[in-house]
C-alpha cells in the first residue's frame, strides 16, 4: 500500500473514498482524486480512531481502514461480552456474526477468545473502477464473514496472477459462470461478486433472493462455481495502466500501435492475445478472418493467439470446465443486452428454451453471433464439446468500458438468470 495524499489518485483512492462515503463520512465525488474534501475526511477518520490528523494515508491510518475495506474485525472477547452486545456495538446483525463464527457456542464465550465480526454493510463496492487488488481483498473479506464459501485457485495469468474460483452450493447439479475475459469488461466482475454477496447473505438469514428463490435450496441441489476475473492482467493495464516493471513493456508499447493508454481499446490479456479468440472451436477460421479485420499479431483485440488455447488464462478455464460436469455455462462479457445461446448449429435443443427464459426474465434480445465474433469463444468450445446448454450474455449499453454507473441496471437484470441457471 503507497502512502496516499492530496494530489495523488488512483484506483486506490477511489476504493478508499467510497468506504469513507460508506461509513458516514464525506470525501467528496468518488472519482479516484485526493482533493481537499477528501483530506477533510481522512482527517475526521483519523480523529475518531485517535490517529494524527494529518489527512495523510500512510501505514497507521491504512491499517484501520483496511478492516473496513475487508468488511470484518477480529474481536477478542472480554469480560461481560455477549454476541448480542457484540453485535451492537459493531452495528451488525446476530445471524451475521453466528454465521462468521461456525461451532462457537455463543451462551458460553470465553474470555480471550478471538472471533471475527462482520461490519454491517457489504463488502463489494459497485461504485467504483475494479481492480484485481480490489477483487483479492473482497475474496478475503466475504471468506471470512461466510467461512462455508469455497474459495479456490484454478490457475495463473501471463503475469502470475491468481485466477480465482468460488463455490456456492453442495448439489449434484453443477453450473459455471466466468466474467472478464476482455479487460474493457471489468464491470461484468463485480456483477458476479456482487452476486456472490448477496446470495450468501440470503443465505445466512434465510431470505429469498430474486424473484422469490431461496438460496437455501439451491445451495443443496446446485453447485455454482464463480471466475470472477479470467484476464486480471489485462485488467490492470486498462484500469491501472502499463507499469514500467511489466517484462513485456515495450512489447505491449508497439502492440497497442505506439501508445501507453490501454484505458479505451485492450481487451486482451498481457501478451496481446485476445482470451476469448482462444478457444479450439473453429480457432483456424478466427484466425483465418484476422486479416479481414487487419489484425497481423498480438493487439488490443481479435488476434486468436499463435494456436489454440496457447495462454494459460483459457488453458486455466478449459481444464476447470473439463474437471467439472456443468450441466449449463455463462461467459459474462459487455455490451448490448443480447444473450448468444448457439454454436454451428451444436447447441442442444433445451439451450435455446432455456436462453428465451434468460431473455423473458432480463429483458436481453436471444440472438446468434456472426462473423469473427462467431469463432473460438469459450461458450463455442463448451458448446462443441459438451452439447450442452452454453452462454455469452452481453451486459450494458453504449461503447465499452461500459460506465459503472449502469452497474444496478445491469445487476437487476441479471440477478435473476444467474439464479434460474443454477435451477433449470
Amino acid at each position: 500500500m503507497r502512502t496516499l495524499q492530496v494530489g495523488m489518485s488512483g484506483t486506490d483512492v477511489m476504493e478508499i473514498q467510497a468506504m469513507l462515503q460508506k461509513i458516514g463520512y464525506n470525501p467528496g465525488p468518488i472519482d479516484g482524486n485526493f482533493g481537499q474534501q477528501m483530506r477533510r475526511a481522512v482527517i475526521q477518520f483519523q480523529r475518531a480512531f485517535g490517529l494524527s490528523p494529518d489527512g495523510v494515508i500512510g501505514p497507521s491510518t491504512y491499517s484501520i481502514m483496511e478492516k473496513y475495506l475487508l468488511g470484518y474485525d477480529l474481536y477478542r472477547i472480554k469480560p461481560g461480552d455477549t454476541f448480542y452486545s457484540i453485535a451492537r456495538r459493531y452495528h451488525t446483525s446476530l445471524p451475521l456474526l453466528l454465521g462468521a463464527n461456525p461451532g462457537l457456542d455463543a451462551s458460553s464465550l470465553s474470555v480471550g477468545q478471538q472471533i471475527v465480526v462482520p461490519y454491517g454493510m457489504d463488502v463489494v463496492n459497485t461504485n467504483i473502477d475494479y481492480t484485481y487488488e480490489i477483487l483479492e481483498r473482497n475474496i478475503r473479506g466475504l471468506k471470512a464473514r461466510y467461512p462455508f464459501l469455497e474459495v479456490g485457485i484454478a490457475g495463473m495469468s501471463v503475469l502470475g496472477r491468481n485466477l480465482y474460483f468460488l463455490k456456492l452450493g453442495t448439489g449434484p447439479n453443477q453450473v459455471f459462470y466466468n466474467a472478464a475475459h476482455h479487460s474493457l469488461e471489468w464491470i461484468t466482475s463485480p456483477l458476479l461478486m456482487k452476486f456472490t454477496e448477496n446470495f450468501l447473505y440470503a443465505y445466512t438469514l434465510e431470505h429469498t433472493l430474486g424473484n422469490g428463490y431461496n438460496p437455501r435450496e439451491i445451495w443443496s441441489q446446485s453447485s455454482i462455481y464463480i471466475m470472477p476475473m479470467v484476464n486480471p492482467d489485462g485488467i490492470d493495464l486498462v484500469l491501472n495502466g502499463l507499469q514500467p516493471d511489466n517484462p513485456y513493456y515495450l512489447d505491449l508499447i508497439a502492440w497497442n500501435k505506439g501508445s501507453t493508454d490501454f484505458s479505451q481499446d485492450w481487451q486482451a490479456n498481457n501478451r496481446g492475445v485476445d482470451l476469448n479468440h482462444n478457444y479450439n472451436a473453429a480457432w483456424q477460421e478466427s484466425k483465418a478472418a484476422e486479416a479481414e479485420y487487419g489484425i497481423t499479431g498480438p493487439g488490443p483485440t481479435r488476434y486468436s493467439g499463435p494456436f489454440p488455447v496457447s495462454e494459460p488464462e483459457t488453458k486455466t478455464v478449459v481444464n476447470f470446465t473439463q474437471s467439472h460436469d456443468f450441466r449449463l455455462v455463462i461467459a459474462y462479457h459487455t455490451q448490448g443486452q443480447v444473450i448468444y445461446w448457439n454454436f454451428k448449429n451444436m447447441a442442444p435443443p433445451e439451450g435455446r428454451m432455456i436462453g428465451e427464459e434468460f431473455a423473458a426474465i432480463s429483458g436481453y434480445r436471444l440472438d446468434e453471433t456472426i462473423g469473427i465474433a462467431s469463432y473460438a469463444g469459450y461458450k463455442d468450445w463448451f458448446i462443441q464439446d459438451y452439447r450442452r446448454p452454453g452462454y455469452t450474455i452481453e451486459v450494458g449499453l453504449g461503447q465499452n468500458p461500459i460506465p459503472i454507473s449502469q452497474f444496478n441496471t445491469i445487476y437487476q437484470q441479471n440477478i435473476g438468470i444467474l439464479l434460474h441457471a443454477a435451477t433449470v
